[in-house]
């Protein structure tokens, strides 16, 4: 028998709930309140929260000075691909860990997750010398490989829970009717895992776009992502709080978007093994 939820009880948890997840949004409401301030209001002491005239100065100076565009386009096609290719590789990875494990398969996976424990600057500089050695310096092509071998793990770790969660035998049955590697992957394997492999493909999406010390590093300014617009207005000659909020909320409000849109999706994925 389910244990009975009283009124208030629920009230209190979703009063709970509620305040949680305003602390957790408030650092990104803060910056976004702050790009319609002026430089003076941004500074002010004590912090203005809505009573301040609102401003949309920053953000035509931040259009002018910067090409947003360019810089959003990079950022779709660094995380995109990255993400796309990083699937690719990982879902046949995934399936032979899964359904093909060997003795060592453990000590791969481990090992796998191990190296999201090293320091990224420990591997800049024989990085940035094999760019240059290949010509992949502030080329969008470079940080896609980069940021694709930095999240294969998660995406690599991700996919192999999910299809754990999937009986092997349904894989048998599809071999027993003649169906070739290549098919059970695609027609079988693939179609039970999709609410899996929409909440990897997102996170990852997610932290690639996020990404910023590989991008600040490798790029100048052909293949510069919106990391890179967002610290340029970041300058010796000090902080420019209204406009360096205006170009943050210009480079966070896409994936806000992308969020609003996929949070269904990503939520039935992460409970996927639970429902199963």
């Amino acid at each position: 028998m389910s244990r009975a939820v009283t009124t208030r009880r629920k009230t209190i948890n979703t009063v709970l709930a509620w305040s949680i997840g305003f602390l957790i949004f408030f650092p990104i409401l803060w910056t976004i309140l702050t790009s319609f301030k002026t430089e003076a209001q941004a500074i002010n002491d004590p912090p203005l929260f809505l009573f301040f005239d609102w401003t949309l100065e920053n953000y035509a100076v931040v259009q002018e000075r910067s090409d947003y565009m360019r810089f959003l386009w990079n950022s779709v096609i660094i995380a995109g691909g990255s993400t796309l290719i990083g699937v690719m590789i990982a879902i046949p990875a995934a399936w032979s860990m899964a359904f093909v494990p060997s003795k060592r398969t453990k000590d791969i996976l481990l090992w796998m997750l191990s190296t999201k424990m090293l320091p990224a600057v420990g591997v800049l500089y024989p990085i940035y010398l094999i760019f240059i050695e290949l010509g992949l310096l502030d080329t969008r092509i470079g940080l896609v490989v980069v940021i694709m071998l930095i999240n294969l793990p998660i995406i690599v770790w991700m996919l192999y829970t999910y299809f754990k969660e999937i009986p092997g035998e349904i894989l048998e049955a599809a071999r027993m009717d003649g169906a070739s590697l290549r098919e059970e992957i695609i027609y079988v394997l693939t179609p039970m895992a999709v609410p899996g492999i929409a909440s990897t493909i997102l996170l990852n999406f997610i932290l690639a776009w996020n990404e910023a010390f590989w991008t600040l590093n490798l790029t100048a300014a052909q293949a510069a992502p919106l990391t890179a617009f967002i610290a340029s207005y970041s300058s010796p000659e000090g902080l420019f709080y209204a406009k360096l909020s205006a170009a943050s909320t210009m480079a966070i409000a896409p994936i806000l978007i992308l969020g609003w849109f996929s949070q269904k999706q990503l939520v039935r994925g992460l409970t996927f093994g639970a429902v199963k």
